[in-house]
């Protein structure tokens, strides 16, 4: 709990943390990027909950080591291999554990690599409760992968109802007084 206090005061004097170098996440994502373990919910959760929301957004996955040594290694390199491929957005995440099996995303190269990012990033680690490092880096934070999904995903059939609502509108506005 002390390495994880410094390094957030650490980054939080460096700017790492500020609104200012937050970007906006876009509305109408084509191209996903997500770095996380090539197997496990969070991939199958983000893959389904997407497919559901948007049959047509692709999927770019960086199976990523996210637990134990070496994970924040290949965490920062997946996001960097990602940032180069330029999809609309990145999740980087994956479900819950313990403190310790989320650290990864507590370790400053992990920072580095969300911050530097030229595309949006969203930090979707564990559940609820949880909160790494990551979250106050990224653009945006989700509950859980799941959420992250939901949010980065728009409806297409709840686009298509308001489109239609609108053009009935248009169409026939004494219907609509």
């Amino acid at each position: 709990h002390q390495r994880f206090e410094e390094l957030k005061q650490s980054l939080a004097e460096r700017g790492m943390f500020a609104a200012e170098y937050k970007q906006p996440i876009p509305a109408f994502v084509q191209t996903l990027g997500v770095v996380t373990a090539s197997t496990g919910a969070a991939i199958r959760d983000i893959i389904q909950i997407s497919q559901r929301r948007n049959p047509y957004v692709q999927i770019l996955l960086y199976p990523a080591q996210v637990q134990g040594e070496g994970a924040a290694e290949s965490i920062a390199a997946g996001i960097r291999c990602l940032d180069a491929r330029h999809p609309d957005c990145i999740i980087v995440g994956r479900g819950g554990g313990s403190l310790e099996d989320l650290w990864a995303f507590n370790e400053e190269k992990v920072a580095r690599a969300i911050f530097d990012s030229e595309i949006p990033v969203i930090s979707a680690v564990g559940h609820e409760p949880d909160v790494t490092i990551s979250d106050f880096v990224a653009d945006l934070r989700a509950a859980t992968p799941s959420n992250a999904a939901e949010l980065v995903v728009p409806d297409q059939d709840a686009l298509r109802q308001n489109l239609d609502a609108m053009l009935d509108a248009q169409l026939h506005p004494e219907n609509h007084k």
